[in-house]
């Protein structure tokens, strides 16, 4: 055996998850985090878990941690359809083509940003360091490393993770060189909440992508109260954004930023929402009802970003994981279960070395050449699919359109699309 100690930079869901695997583990961690109460970290929109999400939270959670994640989950998740702005199916993938017949860590699900951060947190007190804002490291004479804070203090261990998010303070240190770029798109996204609503079913139970004849896209995916609150109601600010216990529909519409009003992304909600009901005007009724539903405090614009592919970096004692090296748009739909991917695949590499089967560097130096390969080809996966929906070519968006139909009208071909959804 060999002891040695991991400190991670950021308490988002990948730097949670690798410090609940090696806790388990019996590897020391500690985390530490900038913000200073639970709290300051609550939003409201739904994650997509893909089977390889699944996978890396059943390999670090004990089993009751597990289990409460399991019963966390939205329920009656459907099916996932393509669709055109009249809501005629493209393709429409029933949920039980989607979801193997395995157990339930090989399984999708729909999960809220609040109640997964509940479950990570679970347990974590004795190795999270709230208020501790990173400034800079060291790497000292014996090879370990010393992290500077805002404060004053500092912290040494064997091992550092730079799990800080898209404006990562340790990848601009490690590799200065890496840049995010702009997509040149933008996302509007907001809520409709479903208490009341009257919305048609395959918006209220269903996953959509909806394809119009011209540019844009809309997303929509529904949320509905926890099985088990682990955040009741009483424990949540009063603002709906983040709220987890009120069931709705979240929606995303995305095109190119020159499709927008200049400085969209300083529109109020009441202002954006208008600006996407006059984009889809002419469709589907019922989409624009869920627009004009949605509360305008839920309702914001983000422009995309997208990190620039790099090359291995001399492996030391620092690394990266999840958004601080692979930050991705939003349109993959697979930029957390990367991030978890990453934080499974590290927790075994520094738990062999922990175990005397490996030594360090080469441990990280295998997971970061792993993590590159999958973790840049979900980044150019999720910036196809930008560029795809910000495209105005007709031409291209209807032989899009008519590839699904042709999948859609050939079981076996569907099936197999629907096992690599989301993956």
């Amino acid at each position: 055996m060999n002891t040695i100690d991991v400190m991670i930079i950021g308490g988002g869901i990948g730097g949670l998850c690798l410090a609940q695997g090696l806790r388990q583990a019996g590897v020391a961690v500690t985390v530490h985090e900038r913000t200073y109460v639970r709290t300051d970290w609550l939003q409201g929109y739904r994650i997509h878990i893909n089977p390889h999400g699944s996978r890396a939270l059943h390999a670090a959670l004990p089993p009751a941690t597990w289990q409460a994640f399991l019963d966390t989950v939205s329920v009656g998740d459907g099916g996932f359809g393509f669709t055109t702005e009249h809501l005629d199916d493209l393709l429409r993938l029933p949920a039980d083509e989607i979801t193997s017949g395995d157990g339930p860590q090989d399984q999708h699900y729909g999960v809220s940003r609040i109640s997964l951060r509940e479950v990570l947190l679970s347990g974590m007190d004795d190795v999270l360091r709230l208020g501790s804002e990173f400034t800079h490291y060291e790497i000292t004479g014996d090879g370990r490393v010393t992290a500077h804070f805002a404060d004053g203090s500092t912290a040494t261990a064997d091992v550092l993770i730079g799990a800080d998010g898209a404006n990562s303070r340790v990848r601009g240190q490690l590799i200065p060189h890496a840049r995010r770029v702009d997509t040149g798109v933008i996302a509007i996204a907001g809520k409709h909440r479903l208490d009341g609503a009257t919305l048609p079913r395959v918006l209220t139970h269903e996953t959509n992508l909806v394809i119009p004849k011209d540019r844009g896209s809309l997303f929509t995916a529904v949320w509905r109260p926890d099985r088990n609150l682990l955040a009741q109601r009483d424990q949540i600010p009063a603002e709906f954004l983040l709220d987890n216990t009120t069931p709705f529909v979240l929606w995303g519409f995305n095109d190119a930023a020159a499709a927008f009003p200049v400085d969209v992304e300083k529109l109020s909600g009441a202002d954006l929402r208008t600006v996407v009901l006059n984009r889809v005007a002419g469709w589907a009724p019922a989409l624009g009802d869920l627009v004009r539903g949605s509360n305008p405090q839920t309702i914001n614009a983000i422009r995309l970003r997208s990190a620039t592919p790099v090359d291995p970096w001399p492996t030391g004692p620092v690394t990266l994981l999840g958004d601080a090296i692979h930050n991705m748009t939003p349109l993959a739909g697979v930029g957390a279960n990367t991030a978890l991917r990453d934080a499974d695949l590290l927790r075994r590499k520094l738990t062999a070395v922990a175990a005397g089967q490996d030594r360090l560097v080469p441990a990280l130096q295998d997971y970061e050449r792993q993590m590159l390969d999958y973790g840049f080809a979900a980044v150019r996966q999720s910036l196809r699919n930008a560029k795809q929906t910000a495209s105005p070519s007709r031409l291209g968006r209807t032989a899009f359109r008519t590839v699904l139909r042709t999948v859609n009208a050939i079981p076996p071909v569907r099936r197999r699309f629907a096992a690599q959804l989301g993956q």
